[in-house]
């Protein structure tokens, strides 16, 4: 089967290939290993949970992206259920809160550098740096990494996992997964919210269904098969973590290096650390740009200063957003070293602000597929278990609680100026649904 179909549109292997490259990533780098910290061997059962939690939340907006194409994805919808308050939400979310993950991102290029290289742990920060920098320099000229590149970076990182696997399983002992929950239940909690960082991007079917040639098949076996896949991937390589590594693995900086030094042969390790610092490089590179058009059509909706508009068109660069965008890194980044390379908080900082954006998709979703149908029960299930997942990340909703409530103000302080230039009419909403996206999901 060929890639694209012969009008151009895509065609259902790349399809599959985009949702995969989505949801498998780079949490694949570290999710292991933080996983195993707040949880030990529970969090295995943290992976089967998010897997479960993720069976709705992916049929949700595979039933979206077949019904209602729209490439502004989980805004859009939101906006057209919600309003624009709701949607503005959104938009703060992805662009301060989700935003915590591309320091995250940058280190652990750095880590899997610097531990395969043999360079000295105190050049990490450095490198890291080096590893925003670099992409931040490339976007501001306008070049783009290949979509078909990146997804041949995912298939090496699947081929990373099942090396990895294959080197590590002979490791595994039975008493490393006793006690089971040695930090309770509420560790294991901990672990599902870090986890949703490996499970987002399902929302990526709204944003390019409308380019497939076939939307509803397309969509349905896309999903299904980034379902099975990246389950599969990461509930293995959570077993074979805790099993080979036992007490050590929520230590590890690098658990799959950790995991490929158990090979006989070197260059499994040496192949593990250039793919995986390549694949990180490869992810803010497409991160960073799509934070800027982010910022950009924020702004275009006067959700954000409308200096920062500038470049939302097509094919434009939209520089300011992108200085944009590189202070709120930046600034991340600077409280990660403060936190002597603490990545644990930003991930769950990344995935409660993500949480938040699902349970608004989700009710969203309620509202504006058709009641009864499989989506609609789907979209009913993933709405309570997107709330319950919010309250397990009750404790990293901080920003998100401060962002939202910011979104508040602007409305209020919009509809006061109504009031005063028109009086005595009722209140105006300056944000208009459009079919620009608020956002822009990550890979």
């Amino acid at each position: 089967m060929s890639a694209r179909t012969r009008d151009g549109r895509i065609g259902l292997a790349e399809g599959i290939a985009l949702y995969v490259a989505s949801v498998l990533g780079t949490g694949l780098l570290a999710l292991p290993a933080l996983a195993a910290e707040a949880a030990g061997p529970g969090s295995i059962l943290a992976v089967a949970a998010v897997i479960l939690l993720a069976i709705p939340l992916a049929g949700t907006f595979a039933a979206l992206a077949a019904r209602y194409p729209d490439p502004g994805g989980v805004a859009s919808y939101v906006r057209r259920a919600l309003g624009p308050t709701a949607a503005r939400m959104t938009g703060y979310w992805f662009m301060f809160g989700v935003a915590a993950g591309g320091p995250v991102v940058a280190v652990l290029g750095a880590q899997y550098v610097a531990l395969t290289a043999g360079i000295d742990a105190n050049a990490v920060p450095w490198l890291a740096f080096a590893f925003l920098v670099v992409p931040l320099g490339v976007n501001a000229f306008g070049v783009r990494m290949a979509g078909g590149i990146q997804l041949v970076l995912t298939a090496l990182l699947i081929g990373v996992v099942v090396t990895v696997v294959w080197a590590a399983a002979p490791a595994v002992e039975p008493q490393n997964f006793t006690p089971f929950l040695p930090h309770g239940l509420g560790g294991v909690g901990t672990a599902v919210v870090l986890y949703v960082w490996a499970f987002a991007g399902w929302e990526v079917g709204t944003h390019i269904s409308g380019e497939f040639r076939n939307p509803r098949r397309a969509v349905l076996i896309g999903t299904a098969v980034t379902l099975i896949l990246s389950g599969a991937c990461y509930l293995v390589l959570q077993v074979i973590t805790v099993g080979a590594l036992g007490t050590a693995a929520g230590t590890s900086a690098a658990p799959l290096l950790d995991l490929a030094a158990l090979a006989d042969s070197p260059l499994a390790r040496i192949a593990v650390g250039v793919i995986g610092a390549i694949v990180a490089l490869g992810v803010l590179n497409a991160y960073l740009a799509a934070f800027a058009k982010l910022g950009a059509s924020l702004a275009e909706n006067g959700d954000l200063p409308r200096w920062f508009s500038t470049g939302a068109g097509a094919g434009a660069v939209p520089r300011r957003a992108l200085a944009l965008t590189a202070v709120v890194m930046v600034g991340y980044f600077t409280l990660v070293l403060v936190s002597g390379l603490n990545l644990a908080p930003f991930v769950l900082v990344h995935t409660s602000s993500m949480t938040a954006i699902y349970v608004l998709g989700m009710i969203a979703a309620v509202r504006i597929l058709d009641r009864w149908s499989l989506g609609w029960w789907t979209a009913i299930v993933a709405s309570v278990l997107s709330a319950g997942l919010l309250v397990l990340a009750a404790g990293s909703l901080l920003p998100a609680i401060v962002l939202a409530l910011v979104a508040v103000v602007i409305t209020l302080i919009r509809r006061r100026g109504a009031h005063r230039q028109r009086p005595g009419a009722g209140p105006v909403s300056t944000n208009t649904p459009s079919a620009k996206s608020d956002t822009v999901t990550p890979v």
